[in-house]
């Protein structure tokens, strides 16, 4: 009996952190991104939602600078020169994804939480672009300032 009431809490602190990142609703206007400026690619963050897994929200690193964060049912992007990147996220243990970016390119890294041995671990993949703008289109925008 003590083990399911010291659980309860955790399980609770769980779902408050799950609904700051929520779907977006249907009677949301649609959003209004910035344009890309000339010479620029643009990467796209994303983490469609998951039951499990959602108190795990690691720093996403691009070429070792914070970008954002891991955020169930969230979105961030940020835009940077043609060159080669590196993406990763860390919890017990490190994942990474590289790419190329060329200029008026558009890329897709989608973070995804498996089961680990202390905590989960949250490992990016590169989308395909019609898969990233579907998620896009019901994820809300978390962490990118426009």
């Amino acid at each position: 009996m003590r083990a399911k009431i010291g659980a309860l809490p955790l399980l609770l602190v769980g779902f408050l952190l799950a609904s700051c990142a929520s779907p977006r609703g249907l009677d949301e206007p649609p959003l209004q991104l910035p344009q890309l400026k000339p010479g620029y690619g643009r990467v796209y963050f994303t983490r469609p939602g998951e039951f499990g897994g959602a108190a795990v929200q690691p720093e996403i690193r691009m070429n070792n600078e914070v970008v954002g964060r891991s955020v169930p049912g969230g979105f961030s992007f940020v835009d940077r020169p043609p060159g080669k990147y590196a993406v990763t996220t860390a919890t017990e243990v490190e994942n990474a994804v590289t790419f190329q970016l060329a200029a008026g390119e558009t890329k897709y890294i989608k973070t995804a939480v498996t089961p680990g041995i202390l905590v989960g671990h949250v490992t990016p993949t590169l989308e395909f672009p019609e898969q990233g703008q579907s998620d896009i289109s019901r994820l809300r925008s978390v962490g990118t300032k426009f």
